[in-house]
């Protein structure tokens, strides 16, 4: 049987300000007009960060590589009409590893993207997500 996620998402009773958990975790405020939180849209971009980064972390972890900071900067590229969708994904990976190679952190990012985070692989194929990397010692 396939496993199943919940989440709660309430309106807070003011503009476009919405509450989302899973219940029984720490809610997160997404907020349409961006004044209380991330928009929907961002939120997402949010989460495909989060999630291949994770990956990373994890996977630089059992190759044993010594990971200081990693910071992965998003940029969306959206439809000028409606639905305003996202039509391209760049994530530009900064990493602090002395002692890497490039060659593991990019086994390691795209075995994320290619494999594992399931954000990626959740969006809709013709979407495409590309990254860069800047590898720091």
């Amino acid at each position: 049987m396939p496993a199943t996620k919940k989440i709660v998402s309430t309106w807070q009773q003011r503009g476009m300000v919405f509450s989302g958990e899973s219940p029984g975790k720490p809610a997160v405020t997404i907020d349409g007009d961006t004044t209380a939180g991330p928009s929907p849209v961002d939120t997402l971009l949010i989460a495909l960060a989060g999630c291949t980064g994770s990956d990373v972390v994890l996977i630089l972890g059992k190759k044993r590589i010594d990971l200081r900071a990693l910071r992965i900067d998003v940029t969306g590229t959206r439809r000028d009409e409606e639905p305003r969708r996202f039509i391209a994904i760049k994530l530009d990976f900064i990493v602090t590893a002395p002692g890497a190679t490039e060659q593991a952190v990019r086994h390691a990012i795209d075995l994320s993207l290619e494999k594992y985070c399931s954000v990626t692989h959740s969006l809709n194929p013709d979407i495409p997500v590309t990254y860069d990397l800047v590898l720091q010692a």
